[in-house]
């Protein structure tokens, strides 16, 4: 003790106070619990009330010395242009710039990313209702067809129904879709080539058909028409004498 009382006598310089700037405060009681018995209840162990100890004790200083700085005529607050140096250099101050700033983009990416997914869950969402309405939808109609086709229903109101949702939705399925008449494949074909009417079954026999004998011929449906013979229908000026025939024809020309 005598050795640090001597130390401090070589150390220990006669200066005034505003050169020294040193407060000396002891333990401040805690506003809240202000009774003698929690004054040095304090446990070192525990860090918040050591830390706030710390900063009531520091507190108490400045209210004791900004009075005494006041009264010597010491400005106390900074003034608007006061520059300081910082201990940090510029190139340090951009590097950190430079880092808080990807930092910030890369939060701007996650969250629009993050808004994209939703959009897509949500879309995704509404597509697969729009499914499902339509599936639905079909339902109903195949169901109001049958019903129909059975009889047990004269309604037709599934086709004006039908007929909204083609003209709403243009890209509908084929099944929902009511055609009139040929495609456009089909009538740009029949106008370029014509339509040769009905083929199957046009040779069929109809009862004015059978009953109409006018263009009926005897002699062309028996072969007995002129310049025919009776057995091979072959022109008899240009057949060819027998040789027994040929041989009295020259007899009687000598």
């Amino acid at each position: 003790q005598d050795g640090l009382k001597q130390c401090l006598s070589e150390l220990k310089q006669q200066l005034a106070w505003v050169e020294r700037l040193d407060v000396t405060s002891g333990q401040v009681v805690d506003p809240v619990s202000q009774s003698a018995s929690n004054k040095d209840a304090v446990d070192p162990e525990n860090d918040f009330q050591r830390e706030m100890s710390f900063y009531r004790q520091a507190q108490a200083a400045v209210l004791e010395a900004l009075p005494r700085l006041r009264k010597l005529q010491v400005p106390t607050r900074r003034p608007d242009d006061y520059f300081a140096e910082m201990a940090k250099s510029d190139q340090q101050m951009q590097k950190i710039r430079q880092k808080l700033k990807s930092k910030q983009e890369a939060m701007e990416r996650s969250e629009k990313a993050k808004q994209l997914r939703a959009m897509r869950k949500y879309g995704k969402k509404v597509q697969t209702e729009i499914l499902q309405r339509r599936q639905k939808e079909k339902k109903n109609m195949l169901n109001a067809v049958k019903k129909y086709q059975k009889g047990l229903s004269d309604k037709l109101d599934f086709l004006d129904e039908e007929q909204t949702s083609s003209q709403g939705n243009k890209k509908g399925s084929a099944s929902q879709q009511i055609k009139k008449g040929p495609n456009a494949k089909r009538r740009y074909k029949n106008q370029k080539f014509g339509f040769g009417g009905k083929k199957k079954g046009s040779k069929w026999n109809t009862k004015e058909s059978f009953n109409d004998v006018s263009s009926f011929r005897s002699k062309v449906a028996h072969n007995k028409g002129p310049g025919k013979s009776g057995k091979g229908g072959k022109k008899a000026l240009n057949k060819r004498p027998g040789k027994r025939a040929r041989q009295k024809m020259k007899s009687r020309a000598r």
